[in-house]
């Protein structure tokens, strides 16, 4: 099997879970007691719990490998599902988002960061940077069609509702968990991996972390561009809240029923992500066009307003129809984002870069999840998803900063300079 299809494979097995608890994720707890406020506090935790752990994790990784990072956050989404699934309290529920926190700490960067080292450690690729974005667009495209999988099967099981109707919107979790378990052997068993650069042992592994985090950090601190790159994740992470966790509340507010809110959102879902999965799959042929800058921008000027349009509709046929324009270009935006940012590092930092990215990204998505649960509070839901909107397009200059004029290189590794060279003579 290639090192694409591997790769893309094991991405799929790692996003068919989440397919499965997207449509339920905030109709269960507020089917279970809580407020929409409430609900935002809740899953503001996990973006707390990144913040903290996000670096070191990616330290972590680049410091141990990318194997072993990947299998932990795996073991952490299982917990994760486990306790949301039984949760009953905002307190349980808070312990179940700080397990999912520690989860996407680890999760941010081991799978895509093996794939991109395997590709730079193969003799016979000559076009690395062209390799990595069709590998990383294919990524997207795999996600997309993996999410909207889980999404059909979740509807499917809140509408036959086996174990009866007070169980019908926790089934999801009890089978991503026994996905993640095929996960994790699938891990072991295709994720190969050239450890020997790699600090050896547990305890020299966690010594060393510290020192690739520091490095990590002195490469943002030198280039601006990167330095940019990282800050869009701020206003994705507070924008992305809006059409994430605040689409299915706004839905069941228009149909007036949870339940059936949740059983219309798993084909919603579903069609969504596979309308992602098409939008992915064009990239090359948008970059065969234009630039990544330029396509970069656009997107998300494109999805800003797409959003800002969901918040604005009066019924579920245009908010729904805004879902979709919304996840059009919402993979493809992600997959070029992490070429550029893969494009500023080298193999000894590229988790640690990923993660400082996610780590601005989980916070964002707190502060957005608290300030846009307050307004739907104070005032109505489809307003609070027009500032998440609004927010996603704000990040739209950002990719416009070029490096420092002073001459001094703006990337920090040879092989890093070598595929933007390449990569810009697309």
């Amino acid at each position: 099997m290639s090192l694409r299809a591997r790769f893309w494979l094991i991405s799929g097995l790692r996003w068919l879970p989440t397919g499965l608890i997207i449509p339920v994720m905030a109709l269960l707890p507020l089917g279970r007691g809580l407020t929409v406020a409430e609900y935002g506090s809740v899953i503001a935790v996990q973006g707390i719990v990144v913040l903290c752990l996000e670096l070191p994790t990616g330290g972590f990784a680049d410091a141990v490998g990318r194997r072993p990072v990947f299998i932990a956050s795996a073991l952490f989404a299982l917990a994760s599902y486990l306790v949301y699934s039984f949760a009953q309290t905002p307190w349980a529920f808070a312990v179940a988002t700080a397990l999912s926190g520690v989860f996407r700490a680890l999760d941010s960067g081991p799978l895509s960061s093996w794939f991109v080292d395997r590709v730079h450690e193969d003799p016979a690729v000559l076009d690395r940077a062209g390799t990595v974005v069709r590998g990383l667009s294919g990524y997207a495209s795999v996600v997309g069609a993996s999410i909207a999988t889980g999404a059909v099967l979740s509807a499917l099981l809140v509408a036959w509702a086996p174990l009866g109707r007070t169980n019908a919107l926790v089934l999801p979790y009890w089978i991503a968990a026994g996905l993640v378990v095929m996960q994790v052997l699938a891990a072991l068993v295709l994720m190969d991996e050239d450890r020997s650069k790699r600090v050896a042992g547990l305890v020299s592994s966690v010594r060393a972390t510290p020192r690739v985090v520091l490095e990590g950090v002195r490469l943002l601190a030198r280039s601006r561009v990167l330095r940019a790159l990282v800050a869009v994740e701020l206003f994705w992470g507070f924008g992305m809240v809006a059409f994430e966790s605040f689409m299915p509340i706004r839905l069941s507010e228009l149909v007036s029923d949870r339940d059936l809110a949740a059983a219309i959102m798993g084909p919603v879902t579903a069609a969504a992500w596979g309308v992602s999965a098409l939008g992915a799959a064009m990239v090359p042929w948008l970059l065969r066009r234009w630039s990544m800058v330029a396509v970069s921008v656009a997107l998300r000027i494109v999805q800003g307003g797409t959003v800002v349009g969901m918040g604005l509709a009066a019924g579920p046929v245009g908010l729904i129809a805004g879902l979709f324009a919304t996840y059009a270009v919402h993979s493809a935006a992600g997959a070029i984002y992490e070429t550029l940012l893969h494009e500023q590092v080298g193999s000894q930092n590229r988790a640690t870069v990923l993660s400082l990215a996610s780590m601005a990204m989980q916070p964002a998505g707190s502060v957005g999840a608290v300030a846009l649960g307050a307004i739907a509070t104070g005032a109505s839901t489809g307003l609070a998803i027009v500032v998440g909107g609004v927010a996603l397009a704000l990040a739209a200059p950002l990719f416009l900063v070029r490096p420092t004029s002073s001459g001094a290189p703006d990337v920090s590794a040879e092989e890093s300079r070598l595929d933007g060279a390449r990569c810009a003579g697309r």
